[in-house]
C-alpha cells in the first residue's frame, strides 16, 4: 500500500503565526526556501521528512498535531453529503474535495451545515409529522448532531476538562482516599450530602435540599461515574461553562446538553486518569478486561476512553470507538483513525460489531481493509445494561474498537491474527451508499457515485449490476 502524503497547509500557517514568524524568517529555520514552505502552506506540496524533523528539533513541535484527522473526516462526511441524488450531476472529484478540506476547512463546514440543514427538511416533509404547521418548524441542525459534531471535531479530546480531572484523581491519589471518598469531601462543603439508596431514578440532584441521592440498583462503576458527574456540574462549573461559550451553541438546547456531555467527560477521566490510564494501557497491551478491574469501570467506558487518548505530545494508540444497537444504529462514534463512520444510517454489515450480538460476553475479532486500502484490526463485543430489576428493560448494544494494524502488535487480542502468515483482511466498508465496492453481497442500496446497469434475463448476487 502506498505511503499517504502528508497536506498540512493549514496547520503549517497556524504553528508559523502561533510563533509570531514571518514565511522568510520560518522557512530559514526550517531550512528550506521561501517559495518551498509557500507550496507547503498553500497544499500544493506535501509537508517533507526534513521539515517534520525541523519542527520538532526547532520549536518542540509535536509532530503528531500535523496528523490530517479533521481533513480526513470532513472529506468523508462531504463525500456521503455528495452522495445524496440532488448532487447526482455534479459531483467532485476526491481530489477536489481534498483541497477543500485542508484549504478551506470553514467553507466545507458551512456546507456540511447546509446540505444537513437540507436533509432535515427533507425528513419532515417526508415523514408527514406536521413540521410546516409548527411555530417551531425551524430549518437547523438537532440539537444532538450539533453537540455529536462538537466532540468528533474536537478529537472527542478536551483539554481543559481532561487536565481539571486528573488534578482531581491525583489529589485523591496524594490524600490515600478513593474517588468516592474525594468527591463527597468536596460536596460536603458546598454543602451537598450524598445518599445511597434504592431508587427508580439512577441519580437525582436536589439542589434547594443540597441532596444528592444515587441508585443502588446501577453496577458499582455506574454509581461512582454518576456520582462524578455531578461533581462535575457542581465543582466544575466555571470550566465547563467557558468551554460551551467557546463552543458557541446555537440553541439553548445544544448548549444543555453539551453541558451533560462535558460533565460526562469529566466523570470518565476522573475514573481514568489519563497519565495513569495511558501507562496501565501500555503495560498490559490494551487488555479491556484488565484495565476494567484495574481503575473499577465497565468495558465499554474503558473501550471509550482509549479513543480519546489524543492529548499533545503524550498520545496514545489512535483508536476507533463505536456503539450500535441492536437495530445496526450509531448511537456513539469516534475514530483517531482515517476510518470515518456515516453521519446518517448504520455501519458496515460486513463489519463484526454487528456479529457481537450472536455471541454474548465474548470478543469477536477481524482484519478489515476499507475501500481506500487502510487495514484494520477490529475488536467488538456485545454490553448489556441491566435496569437493576425484573421489570426494569434491559439495554443491549454492541461496541467495536480497532486501530490499523500498524498498531496491532500493541494489543493483545490481535496476537496469533497479526502473528499468521495467511492473513484474511475482510472487506468492509463506510456505507452502501458510498461504498466503492462493486460485488458486495452484503449491498443494500446501490452506490450513489456509480452507474447501474439492469439486465431483465439475468441475476447475480445484486438485481443490478455497477459499472466500473
Amino acid at each position: 500500500m502506498a505511503t499517504q502524503k502528508l497536506y498540512a497547509g493549514v496547520k503549517l500557517r497556524e504553528v508559523r503565526t502561533g510563533l509570531g514568524l514571518t514565511q522568510k524568517a520560518f522557512a530559514e529555520k526550517l531550512g528550506v526556501s521561501l517559495p518551498y514552505l509557500n507550496q507547503m502552506e498553500n497544499n500544493n506540496r506535501p509537508v517533507s521528512t526534513g521539515v517534520v524533523l525541523a519542527l520538532a528539533q526547532e520549536f518542540g513541535f509535536d509532530v503528531t498535531e500535523l496528523s490530517v484527522g479533521d481533513s480526513e473526516r470532513m472529506v468523508t462526511d462531504m463525500r456521503e453529503a455528495l452522495a445524496d441524488p440532488v448532487f447526482a450531476d455534479s459531483t467532485p472529484p476526491l481530489a477536489d474535495l481534498r483541497l477543500t478540506a485542508s484549504n478551506a476547512p470553514a467553507l466545507a463546514r458551512a456546507f456540511l451545515e447546509l446540505h444537513r440543514a437540507y436533509r432535515q427538511t427533507h425528513e419532515r416533509l417526508a415523514s408527514l409529522d406536521e413540521a410546516l404547521g409548527r411555530e417551531d418548524a425551524r430549518v437547523q441542525a438537532s440539537p444532538w448532531e450539533e453537540v455529536r459534531d462538537f466532540f468528533h471535531y474536537c478529537d472527542n479530546y478536551i483539554d481543559a476538562v481532561d487536565h481539571a480531572a486528573e488534578h482531581f484523581a491525583d489529589m485523591a491519589q496524594d490524600a490515600g482516599i478513593d474517588l468516592q471518598e474525594q468527591a463527597e469531601r468536596i460536596l460536603s462543603k458546598i454543602p451537598v450530602m450524598v445518599k445511597f439508596t434504592d431508587a427508580d431514578t439512577l441519580r437525582h440532584y436536589d439542589k434547594a435540599a443540597g441532596v444528592l441521592t444515587i441508585s443502588t440498583r446501577a453496577p458499582r462503576a455506574t454509581q461512582q461515574f454518576q456520582l462524578l458527574l455531578q461533581l462535575a456540574l457542581i465543582s466544575q462549573e466555571q470550566l465547563i461553562e467557558a468551554t460551551l461559550d467557546l463552543a458557541r451553541f446555537k440553541t439553548g438546547t445544544a448548549r444543555d446538553i453539551a453541558k451533560i456531555g462535558l460533565a460526562n467527560y469529566f466523570a470518565g477521566a476522573a475514573m481514568m486518569p489519563y497519565s495513569r490510564f495511558l501507562s496501565a494501557a501500555h503495560e498490559v497491551r490494551h487488555d479491556l478486561e484488565l484495565l476494567a478491574e484495574r481503575f473499577g469501570t465497565s468495558i465499554e467506558q474503558v473501550a471509550h476512553r482509549l479513543s480519546t487518548l489524543q492529548r499533545p505530545g503524550a498520545k496514545g494508540i489512535p483508536f476507533f470507538f463505536v456503539r450500535v444497537d441492536q437495530a445496526g444504529t450509531i448511537t456513539k462514534r469516534h475514530s483517531a483513525t482515517r476510518l470515518q463512520f456515516a453521519r446518517f444510517g448504520g455501519a458496515c454489515p460486513l463489519w463484526n460489531v454487528h456479529r457481537a450480538f450472536e455471541t454474548p460476553g465474548r470478543f469477536l475479532r477481524q482484519l478489515a481493509e476499507t475501500p481506500d486500502g487502510a487495514r484494520y484490526f477490529c475488536l467488538a463485543r456485545d454490553v448489556s445494561k441491566s435496569g437493576g430489576s425484573f421489570k426494569a428493560p434491559v439495554r443491549r448494544y454492541a461496541i467495536g474498537l480497532g486501530c490499523e494494524v500498524k498498531h496491532a502488535d500493541a494489543v493483545v487480542y490481535a496476537d496469533d491474527l497479526i502473528a499468521g502468515k495467511q492473513q484474511v483482511f475482510e472487506p468492509i466498508g463506510i456505507s452502501c451508499r458510498i461504498c466503492e465496492r462493486v460485488d458486495c453481497h452484503q449491498r443494500s442500496v446501490p452506490p450513489l457515485e456509480r452507474r447501474l446497469k439492469a439486465d431483465p434475463n439475468m441475476r447475480g448476487l445484486l438485481p443490478y449490476e455497477v459499472e466500473q
